[in-house]
């Protein structure tokens, strides 16, 4: 029905070959758009990945505890309104938030207090922080 209709100035039996070749090219390219659209041509089989240990891995955990333990130690040398800074941002709080909290006379002076509190805490943490 489809090729009566579509493919009507097709009459000879001889033209009928090279017409499917060519219906076969189109629908193998059309399928390999698809599957590359998709992003199917390059996934793994889910029974060939291995499955994922719900423990964190050893290293990466004590680098993490030994990272958190000089970060304390550096948070306990600041004084104390940097020590509240941190504190405050810790907890979600913006620039203005943390200026009503701690007195600041305008957000600039929060903006200013946050810069030297941080350049403070990188000096105590030293250069092998990054």
């Amino acid at each position: 029905m489809l090729l009566e209709q579509k493919y009507a100035h097709v009459e000879a039996l001889d033209e009928l070959a090279p017409l499917a070749f060519q219906i076969l090219r189109y629908k193998m390219a059309d399928h390999r758009r698809k599957t590359c659209r998709r992003g199917e041509n390059n996934s793994l089989p889910v029974d060939d990945l291995p499955l994922a240990d719900g423990r964190p891995d050893p290293a990466a955990a004590a680098e993490r505890a030994e990272l958190e333990r000089r970060l304390a130690a550096a948070l306990a040398q600041l004084d104390g309104r940097c020590r509240e800074i941190f504190r405050l941002k810790l907890e979600g709080r913006n620039f203005a938030e943390i200026g009503e909290a701690l007195g600041a006379a305008s957000i600039n002076t929060v903006y200013t207090w946050d810069f030297r509190c941080r350049k403070s805490l990188l000096g105590i943490l030293g250069d092998d922080w990054r």
